[in-house]
């Protein structure tokens, strides 16, 4: 049986990676609100995807605040994939 790829089995992970499978970017207050996680927590699994290559997060400014914007790469968009269809073979579907 092919083990399920650990970066991505994170609930909070699985969540980001979900939400910016379908959308082009997404910034950081957006992916919170959505996943309703704390900063801190939401930075570090942010800071995990990124080192991993799955996603890109480009900090920058509007106006004087700081702005994350993440997107998904295609070797995340490929993990994702490849994670979705270990999941399905695991659950016999």
């Amino acid at each position: 049986m092919k083990e399920l790829d650990p970066l991505l089995h994170s609930q909070l992970r699985l969540a980001v990676m979900s939400i910016l499978m379908n959308v082009e970017e997404a910034d950081f207050v957006y992916l919170k609100e959505k996943t309703q996680s704390t900063a801190g927590n939401l930075s570090v699994q942010i800071d995990k995807l990124s080192t991993a290559g799955y996603i890109i997060a480009e900090k920058g400014f509007v106006g004087k605040k700081t702005r994350t914007a993440c997107r998904v790469t295609d070797k995340g968009r490929r993990a994702f994939e490849q994670y979705v269809e270990d999941l399905k073979a695991l659950l016999n579907l």
